[in-house]
């Protein structure tokens, strides 16, 4: 299955092939965390500037905001 168009599923050349709903929704929903956290996580390039500057309290945040992003949305 490449896309899902209401209650159909398609596969790459555009057939309509049957699938199993409920697992294709626990399937997403158990990925879910993943789109979260990138919404959520600080930019990297704030962590190399704390690098370059060797700012250790800039480093040290960055992955501060990081872990809380993980600790907020956890892997299922």
């Amino acid at each position: 299955v490449v896309t899902i168009r209401g209650d159909e599923a398609f596969d790459a050349e555009g057939n309509s092939v049957a699938y199993d709903k409920a697992a294709a929704q626990a399937y997403a929903d158990a990925q879910a965390y993943k789109a979260k956290r990138a919404a959520e996580y600080p930019p990297i390039t704030d962590y190399l500037d704390g690098i370059v500057k060797g700012d250790q309290a800039q480093v040290q945040a960055y992955i501060d905001a990081c872990l809380a992003v993980k600790a907020k949305y956890p892997k299922p």
